[in-house]
């Protein structure tokens, strides 16, 4: 469900925010390449603590942001999505500054906790997106938003690692939170939002109170939020053994920390590529249906992903995968907004946030967790079947519901 001011220049909203998304991915990411390396210097680690003070900071910012979100969502319904994502880009850049001044790894994790605590940007970008954007374009706008998010995460990486190398860490963090001040103004100066306090006495006093559980269409809504968790734990699932894979497959031959920075950029690079084209394919012939293509996608990509024995098929893959995400999260993200009544769409991305925060938690646990049991190649295969069992439940639950849009 859209509203759309005449008032507002969408596509102009669309590409500033897009511009905002893929400066915040870029901030986000650029920090992971030396995080470990960061808590190394603080103190006299072993291994073992550097590995649990290392997991414990990545993984606390998620779990924060699944408990917090919907508490930011449910007040960007009320004050205004641009409000929030202004609140989001000011408070992260002062975490951020923050960070780069941490003397322990106790204070370096309360930072960590205290940005997911804080985020809720690119959720809000979302619910603006879907709200001020007509209801035929909605799928091609989010996206192209998807896109700015993945270019940004793709590029950080490489940017925090270029910038490790002649500045110390420290500086890094005071560059991140000088990214998202200039965030920040992108949107409190550019962005345009038709915010609730602007409609009339008389439209306010028409619209009831809605909540979550009154909607008719909440367990479509659930369905699609674990839908969001699945594909995340299926993509984060690799994460924490990609570069011991790429070893075995490399089987001594070749730069293995280069082909491993390859790999893990392959999935992005496809979603960049094609996301923004499926999600104007979506609206033409049906987002359901490009939703269940990309359960299928992902299944012809992860089974065979399971049994390569050189770089190039591997490579191909994970593109394939990434093409298949390209087709998911547009899809998804299109198929709430078109579920969601105006006056809660912030919440409803909070809630697809808070589950999708679950999911970056739940992935690498997982991954480990079958990485210890079997082996690498086993991921692929548990991934698979995710996807498979997640496909399923999507075509008889609402793929064949024709009241859903």
């Amino acid at each position: 469900m859209t509203n759309t001011s005449k008032t507002i220049d969408w596509k102009r909203n669309m590409w500033i925010i897009w511009l905002a998304v893929m400066m915040t991915g870029a901030a986000f990411s650029e920090i992971i390449p030396f995080l470990s390396l960061y808590i190394e210097s603080m103190g006299s680690f072993t291994k073992d603590q550097l590995n649990f003070y290392s997991g414990a900071a990545f993984a606390v910012t998620f779990l924060v942001s699944a408990i917090v979100s919907p508490l930011w969502g449910k007040l960007a319904d009320k004050s205004g999505r641009k409000l929030m994502m202004m609140r989001a880009a000011l408070g992260l850049g002062l975490v951020m500054a923050l960070t780069g001044l941490c003397q322990n790894v106790w204070q370096l994790i309360l930072l960590r906790g205290l940005q997911g605590a804080l985020g809720g940007f690119v959720s809000n970008s979302n619910a603006l997106i879907a709200t001020q954007t007509p209801k035929d374009q909605v799928g091609r706008a989010l996206g192209i938003v998807v896109t700015g998010f993945t270019g940004g995460t793709l590029i950080g990486p490489l940017i925090g690692g270029s910038l490790a190398t002649f500045l110390s860490y420290r500086q890094i963090f005071f560059i991140t939170a000088t990214i998202f001040v200039i965030v920040f103004f992108f949107i409190w100066l550019l962005v345009q939002e038709e915010r609730p306090d602007q409609l009339s006495d008389d439209e306010k006093a028409k619209k009831p109170t809605v909540r979550f559980r009154d909607l008719p269409n909440r367990r479509i809504l659930l369905a699609l939020f674990v839908t969001t968790m699945l594909v995340q734990i299926v993509n984060m699932a690799i994460n924490p053994i990609v570069a011991l894979f790429v070893r075995e497959v490399l089987a001594g031959h070749g730069n293995v920390t280069f082909i491993t920075g390859v790999v893990a950029a392959m999935p992005g690079c496809a979603t960049f590529i094609f996301a923004s084209w499926f999600g104007r394919l979506g609206d033409r012939i049906g987002t359901k249906f490009m939703l269940q293509m990309g359960f299928v996608l992902a299944v012809i990509a992860f089974v065979p992903t399971a049994f390569v024995t050189t770089v190039f098929w591997l490579l191909f893959f994970r593109f394939s995968i990434g093409i298949a995400d390209a087709t998911l999260l547009p899809a998804i993200q299109t198929l709430i907004s078109r579920n969601s009544p105006d006056d809660m769409v912030s919440r409803v991305f909070s809630y697809n946030q808070s589950f999708q925060s679950i999911g970056s938690v739940l992935g690498p646990m997982c991954g480990t967790l079958i990485a210890s049991a079997f082996d690498y190649r086993a991921i692929f295969l548990f991934t698979a079947a995710v996807m498979a069992i997640n496909g399923t439940l999507f075509y008889f639950n609402i793929y064949r519901n024709e009241k859903i849009h």
